[in-house]
């Protein structure tokens, strides 16, 4: 038997798995073995492993899930480090930045599995080319006018070109929650499933995409995200820039009050 890759055991908050015959990766966030909770180590290793991912021409489809009832917790501010110091910043942006090119450079098709709720970088969850989710999960940007930050890091993008600019807008300035069966109606869903489906779900249509020639399951992804690369490549940097000015506002008023 063939081992697994050496960065299936890299990241501490990734679990890898991969079905040897079909190259399906299972790829489940987690913290502890429970639900993931964003923090700056979390954004840093999904960077860099997504270069990993992509670099391994073994991997021909990809399923991309959380843990437990939540698909992503938090994210701990505090292990970003003084953001109102441009080089602190740097980091963050850079990451962010990163992270989200990095989904779109992925060029195998991706299932999100969403399994509960995701109230933040649900950004990433549009990268992918299929979405199937729980009943009980709903989508909303619950952190950034929480703390009165710009919802910067792609989420402008992405939401504007799923649900179009005025609904998008709407989306995040009222920070609403958009339930499973709302986000099935709109189109963001493409599948609504009972709880206990959902990742069966997830490996029946990865086999059926797996039947797929390799190199037309790539092109046929490089193809559907050509677009969205160019929008994000646009966006998200100056989205990031305007995020990281109220980020510093917050961080000095802060640190005025202490």
């Amino acid at each position: 038997m063939q081992s697994p890759p050496s960065y299936f055991g890299k990241y501490p908050n990734l679990a890898f798995s991969r079905e040897a015959e079909t190259g399906i990766l299972e790829i489940r966030m987690h913290t502890d073995g429970g639900p993931c909770l964003y923090n700056d180590r979390v954004q840093s290793d999904l960077v860099d492993a997504l270069h990993d991912i992509n670099r391994d021409w073994d991997n021909r489809v990809i399923i991309w899930t959380g843990t437990g009832d939540i698909w992503m917790g938090g994210p701990d501010f505090s292990t970003f480090g003084d953001v109102a110091d441009p080089n602190a910043w740097d980091k963050v942006y850079t990451n962010e930045r990163r992270l989200l090119i990095n989904m779109l450079e992925i060029d195998v098709p991706m299932i999100s599995a969403v399994n509960g709720p995701a109230s933040l970088h649900t950004e990433l969850i549009l990268t992918m080319d299929i979405i199937l989710a729980s009943r009980t999960a709903w989508f909303q940007d619950y952190p950034h006018l929480t703390f009165g930050i710009v919802p910067g890091d792609g989420l402008q993008v992405l939401w504007a070109d799923a649900l179009g600019t005025s609904r998008a807008r709407y989306f995040l300035w009222m920070q609403e929650k958009i339930s499973a069966e709302e986000g099935h109606r709109l189109g963001v869903v493409h599948e609504l499933l009972e709880p206990d489906a959902v990742m069966q779900r997830a490996w029946d249509v990865a086999r059926h995409l797996a039947k797929q020639p390799t190199l037309n399951l790539r092109y046929t992804r490089q193809a559907l995200t050509q677009r969205l690369k160019r929008l994000v490549h646009e966006g998200i940097g100056y989205g990031m820039a305007l995020e990281g000015l109220t980020a510093a506002h917050l961080a000095r008023t802060s640190q005025a009050k202490a």
